[in-house]
């Protein structure tokens, strides 16, 4: 029977694929339709219902294959990692590697090399699924790495490098410090607002460790509780931040820090693999979430498969996002890396499923970054950020259990195409913002000049 009802007028609709909704009844529809208007998802439903109740004269063809959510990477150095990729002796790790390879890489970067570096990695984040990320804070010249990530048409929040301790003790200095961290915290927020129409806004995100005084973790989260925001920070990868937090405050990291009244929902911390069970029981308290990178915690030596209480935190209720760090941003595999090890390290292969490794960087990872009311999953009236998996090839024929493949199999070889906010970004595994063949030229020409300014040794 045909519907008296209007059809609902789109600006475009992708149909006849199986599509993976990651929402609350965590469906999967097979050949079904989504049709998308302003940004947004308006109808979703069997395909051959979309020409009756949906009005476009733009339809895309999804030819049987699997359209899932934009994936969400919630820790990514998106500056001095990705012009100088690696750069770093496999056998050097923890303080030596950070202040000897890390740093001077990092300072050697020029504005328009952080402008070059936002666009290159953003690029490379889409090509690979990611349509959401979360800067890890490093960002040294901001103004130019927003004008990197709009080109590229992705949606991130991101924040300038904050740092108000001074080292050397004297306080005189740190209490410049503190004013001009607070200062650049206040200001980067008025500069990119959090409005729902914008790709790319400021959060309040510290480097973490001990970089930053109680006084500007107050004025951060107080910042993030006026505005909506999160904050977000490293901790605890190496021994180095508790011995520390012991030493100068007589608690460990994160009792400190819910000592000063700086946890809540709204703030996670990446890493956070040597804490206690204290420390695990009051993040489950407070609501806060971890963000776990699972391969730069295995190549780092961080000592997860020893130390890790992942599983028991996801137990606990601790909202979990993975992330890819600074290394490459493949996040499809940090999934199927982390779900793995979660596994392994209660040795219960019913630790995590397939749906499981999905939600770590779709729907649970929209919770844990505050962002689930917009993103994360596929839902009449979220953000229309959708990937489309040509299942036509050997990652995923037969094609039988779609959900478990996507998990287990598939990756951005298979990857077609790409929506953000609406807006197809990759189109037959090609960037549709960003002149490629250029992007990679003008790459490799500032890498080698970027290490050339660092003075560091060759590396083979």
């Amino acid at each position: 029977m045909m519907s008296n009802k209007a059809p609902i007028t789109a600006d475009f609709a992708i149909q006849g694929g199986t599509i993976i909704t990651m929402d609350p009844k965590r469906r999967v529809l097979s050949d079904s339709a989504i049709a998308v208007k302003d940004s947004r998802i308006v109808w979703m439903g069997p395909a051959a219902s979309l020409t009756q109740e949906v009005s476009t004269h733009n339809i895309h063809n999804a030819d049987g294959g699997v359209l899932c959510p934009g994936f969400i990477n919630a820790h990514v150095h998106t500056t001095g990692d990705p012009l100088t990729r690696h750069y770093t002796p496999d056998i050097i790790g923890g303080a030596d590697s950070l202040f000897t390879w890390v740093i001077p890489r990092y300072h050697a970067h020029e504005p328009e090399d952080e402008g070059l570096s936002a666009k290159l990695c953003a690029i490379e984040l889409m090509k690979s699924g990611t349509t959401t990320f979360v800067e890890a804070g490093t960002i040294r010249h901001l103004d130019h790495a927003v004008e990197g990530f709009r080109q590229a048409g992705i949606r991130g929040r991101v924040g300038a490098w904050v740092e108000g301790r001074a080292h050397d003790g004297d306080k005189a200095a740190e209490k410049t410090l503190i004013d001009e961290a607070i200062h650049i915290l206040e200001e980067e927020i008025e500069r990119y607002p959090d409005h729902q129409d914008q790709n790319i806004a400021a959060w309040p995100i510290l480097v973490g460790h001990n970089t930053n005084p109680d006084e500007v973790w107050r004025a951060a989260k107080t910042i993030a509780d006026e505005k909506k925001l999160s904050v977000l920070a490293h901790m605890s990868p190496y021994q180095s931040d508790p011995d520390w937090f012991i030493a100068e405050t007589k608690r460990r990291p994160v009792e400190h820090l819910a000592h000063i009244g700086v946890l809540g929902k709204n703030v996670l911390l990446t890493h956070m693999t040597h804490i206690d069970e204290r420390e695990a029981d009051i993040v489950a308290d407070t609501g806060m979430g971890v963000v776990y990178c699972p391969f730069a915690a295995l190549k780092g030596a961080f000592g997860t498969s020893k130390l890790a209480r992942y599983p028991d935190m996801m137990r606990k209720g601790v909202p979990i996002a993975f992330a890819t760090d600074g290394y490459d941003p493949e996040i499809l595999a940090a999934a199927r890396i982390g779900a793995a090890f979660f596994k392994d390290l209660d040795q219960d292969t019913a630790t995590v499923s397939a749906m499981g490794a999905l939600e770590f960087i779709t729907c649970g990872a929209a919770e844990a970054i505050g962002m689930d009311h917009e993103i994360g999953s596929l839902e009449i009236g979220k953000k229309a950020d959708i990937l489309h998996f040509d299942t036509n090839n050997f990652q995923w024929r037969p094609f039988l259990a779609p959900v478990a493949q996507l998990a287990w199999s598939a990756d951005a070889r298979s990857l077609k195409d790409v929506w953000v906010n609406g807006r197809l970004v990759v189109k037959d595994g090609v960037s549709q913002t960003v002149n490629e063949e250029a992007l990679l030229f003008e790459a490799q020409t500032a890498g080698e000049r970027i290490l050339k300014k660092a003075g560091l040794p060759e590396l083979t």
